[in-house]
């Protein structure tokens, strides 16, 4: 990161002093410097607004744990410590989602038209009796009536407050209405003061209680969530606006743990449900107790020293309750789920759902944000190919767009072949001047395809020998589609039991253990847990948090994920070559699958292996 700060150059450092207010979208290819840039506006707004946000704070959002763990690392070291940091799977506190599902799920749960949904699902849980239900309290009769109900319920909605909040109303405006019948019954006026003695027997009354609950059912959101998925007829209901299939998709049973895509709908079932104010109640009835408790103690240890004429028994208690731990805005806001921030950064914000930026937009009333990413490297189902389809709607006129065009990791020679693949695969690709090439940093080879497994395990044992220094560092990365895994494990098992892979320790690993990958979008496509990810025998395969796509990385030691967001590595032991299997031709202008490279000044070279006519030469790029 230091390197960084010394090299910031003029369309980065315009973009790190851009103004607060608004939302800035800074749009970058790969190996721009995104992320450095974001954490370095943190670092100056902070700076140059602290007045404004030392009060209420910044939330940076990340990809992942991984990712914000170097993050954690980095700020400090810019001399700031007040930024929460979290994902959007953490973003409600308390709330455990680390589940996983398929990507056609949590496309669902991401769409917008979730926020009809769920607002339509609450409402239904307020609902009008058919039938006038009868309760007998002390020989007298009350009758709790559909029309009753209506008025409650039509009154209670005209304030629009959450639905817990208002359940309050409603309820009092029905114990009321029972209560008027309750005392025409008696055959004598009922001062006033005496009827809150009759509001209080009925609220208690069993039946009471359960009539009006089913007309007005107080709620949480995780129990209202669990309960659409787990009801096929609620769902239908309340998911008007999804197909069939898409419902099918969303059921599970009611115990099944949270995934990150239902953070968001949790999120917004708390903004329409309100937090039942009876807890609140509670907690200031305790306080008052305590607080009662802290003057009683202050004045008996005033009584007891005499000092009662120099100091008060509120000041006393005062210093009392000041004397424990103060917790920081940042620790606040972290335990707040509905803390508002001064500004919100957003990292890898491609990836983000239209139900995630409801939940981040909550957080950010002025609309101050920062927001990067690359729009060409959407590998979510439920993220966006384009800006302007997802702020144009939320955020309208308050939000501008600036774009970072140099590239400093990649080669040039291989940057440019990954943006013509890009642009063949219909993605919108950003216009990017490399800043470095590197001779040879991209080989393209033909082969039959019953020869491609044997030829690549071969170039990768070439590739092995060439990067090796004495003490046996230096790892090659294969990646492979997933139908040409067990092709190419065989024939790189068959090196190694002939002998042919180098000997040598790996920082400790016996030499010859190696990783596959397959395809980054399949890695990927389980969150980096190794979904796809052939694993050998050195143990855990990690991929790095930046989830850049297209660069197939082997991270192997907590150096390596600062080196792969733009921080130089503080060691050069890592993947230095790449083979890559492919089954379409990546040269003369026509695009195939993704190319990678490592993210590494060390790792540059490339080579791509495809079936085809073995008696054809050697294409390079």
């Amino acid at each position: 990161m230091g390197d960084i700060v010394a090299t910031i150059q003029a369309e980065q450092d315009a973009i790190i002093r851009a103004d607060l207010t608004g939302a800035l979208v800074v749009q970058g290819g790969p190996g721009t410097g995104k992320t450095a840039v974001a954490l370095h506006r943190a670092a100056y707004l902070l700076y140059a607004h602290r007045r404004v946000l030392e009060r209420s704070g910044v939330l940076l959002v990340g990809p992942s744990r991984t990712f914000l763990r170097y993050i954690d690392q980095v700020l400090p070291s810019l001399g700031e410590t007040g930024v929460v940091t979290t994902t959007v799977a953490e973003l409600v506190p308390g709330l455990v989602a680390r589940a996983e599902e398929d990507e056609a799920v949590a496309e669902v749960k991401g769409r917008s038209v979730m926020a009809r949904v769920l607002s339509r699902a609450v409402s239904q849980r307020q609902r009008v009796p058919r039938e006038t239900t009868t309760v007998r309290i002390d020989g007298r009769t009350v009758h709790i009536t559909p029309s009753d109900v209506q008025s409650a319920i039509a009154r209670a909605r005209r304030h629009h407050r959450p639905h817990n909040q208002a359940r309050v109303s409603f309820v009092r405006d029905m114990l009321s209405r029972l209560a008027e019948q309750y005392v025409a019954q008696l055959g004598w006026e009922v001062p006033a003061d005496e009827r809150a003695e009759v509001v209080e027997e009925l609220r208690t009354t069993r039946e009471v209680r359960i009539a009006l609950n089913l007309a007005w059912m107080p709620l949480t959101p995780q129990g209202l969530l669990r309960e659409l998925y787990a009801k096929p007829w609620r769902l239908e209901r309340a998911a008007v606006e999804l197909s069939a299939r898409d419902r099918a998709l969303l059921a599970r049973e009611p115990e099944a743990d949270w995934t990150p895509a239902d953070v968001p709908l949790l999120d917004e079932l708390a903004e329409l449900l309100g937090e039942d104010d009876q807890a609140a109640r509670a907690q200031a009835k305790a306080d008052a107790q305590r607080r009662a408790s802290e003057l009683e103690y202050a004045r008996r240890v005033l009584e007891s020293s005499g000092a009662a004429a120099m100091v008060s028994a509120e000041m006393l208690a005062d210093r009392f309750s000041a004397s424990g731990p103060s917790l920081t805005t940042a620790e606040r806001a972290a335990a707040d789920r509905s803390w508002t921030y001064g500004h919100v950064v957003v990292d890898e914000a491609q990836e983000l759902s239209a139900m995630a930026w409801r939940v981040l937009l909550r957080r950010v009333p002025t609309r101050s944000l920062t927001i990067v990413g690359d729009v060409a490297q959407t590998t979510a189902r439920a993220g966006t190919r384009s800006w302007s389809s997802v702020f144009d709607p939320l955020l309208r006129e308050q939000w501008r767009l600036a774009e970072l065009t140099v590239n400093y990791r990649t080669p040039s020679s291989v940057a440019q072949a990954a943006g013509r693949v890009a642009a063949a695969a219909g993605l919108p690709v950003s216009a990017l001047t490399s800043a470095r090439d590197v001779p040879d940093a991209l080989r393209v080879e033909r082969a039959e395809p019953a020869d491609v497994a044997t030829l690549v395990a071969q170039r990768a044992r070439a590739a092995l020998t060439q990067v090796q220094d004495d003490q046996g560092a230096g790892r090659v990365a294969v990646i492979a589609p997933a139908a040409h895994l067990a092709r190419v494990q065989q024939a790189l098992d068959e090196l190694e039991s002939s002998g042919e892979v180098p000997a040598g320790p790996t920082r400790g690993r016996p030499a010859g253990r190696r990783r596959i990958w397959t395809h980054p979008r399949a890695a990927h496509a389980r969150r980096g847990q190794g979904a796809g990810v052939r694993r050998g025998r050195a143990g855990r395969t990690r991929r790095r948090p930046g989830r850049e796509r297209g660069r197939p990385v082997r991270v192997d030691d907590p150096s390596h994920a600062g080196a792969a967001r733009g921080a130089r590595p503080a060691a050069a032991r890592g993947v230095r070559a790449t083979v890559r299997v492919t089954d379409r031709v990546v040269s003369e202008g026509r695009a195939g699958s993704t190319i990678g490279t490592c993210s590494r000044p060390c790792c540059s070279r490339t080579s791509i292996l495809r079936p085809g006519r073995s008696s054809r030469p050697p294409a390079s790029t």
